[in-house]
């Protein structure tokens, strides 16, 4: 659907700039943007690759299973019905230790094992179908929210566009995204409590 809304609006914009006599303009604007695409491109692959090397050292040194023993009772909480030990939990865990670190791009292979770990679950369970689970729909939702104590990325975009201090918009992420994800969890336990009392 986004491939077609963002065609839509390119159509438009050169058809505007055409009828308007502006088509130098358009061309100059298309070129200058693509250069400046390939630019971010390379500054982001460097970024990412930096801060994914970091959490490949982490995860061998045994610090993301330490992280993710310290995130256990927060997890419990959130999903009181996953059994101790399964497979789920752990990469709930990481997913979350990635969306805390900014990793927004390393955290996706967790999160899509952490689904599917989450649907096995439920086959276990009997309750295989085309509907998502409390957990599945709880871990969306977090997962989503997001906290970050280091915005990576948005610290590498204010870098690139040539910000003075990239970094100042770490204490406003950690506070509106600290906000968020309270939020979430307290819809989370609300939604869940209310299925709970409906017997859904």
């Amino acid at each position: 659907m986004l491939n077609y809304i963002w065609a839509i609006m390119i159509f438009i914009g050169v058809l505007y700039g055409a009828l308007a006599g502006n088509m130098q303009a358009v061309t100059e604007a298309a070129l200058n943007s693509a250069g400046e695409a390939v630019s971010l491109c390379i500054s982001m692959a460097g970024i990412m690759a930096f801060w994914v090397g970091l959490m490949e050292i982490a995860e061998t040194s045994g610090l993301v299973k330490r992280l993710t023993r310290l995130l256990s009772p927060f997890i419990t909480f959130l999903f009181p019905k996953i059994p101790k030990g399964h497979k789920a939990r752990d990469y709930i865990s990481t997913n979350i230790i990635a969306n805390i670190l900014g990793l927004g791009w390393a955290c996706t292979p967790a999160g899509l094992m952490a689904m599917e770990e989450l649907a096995n679950l439920e086959k276990e369970r009997g309750n295989e179908g085309c509907f998502a689970s409390n957990e599945m729909c709880t871990f969306l939702i977090i997962n989503i929210s997001s906290l970050q104590l280091i915005p990576v990325n948005m610290i590498a975009y204010r870098q690139q566009y040539g910000s003075v201090n990239p970094a100042a918009i770490i204490a406003p992420a950690i506070v509106a995204t600290s906000i968020s994800t309270l939020v979430a969890v307290i819809y989370c336990k609300i939604m869940d409590r209310k299925t709970k009392i409906t017997g859904g």
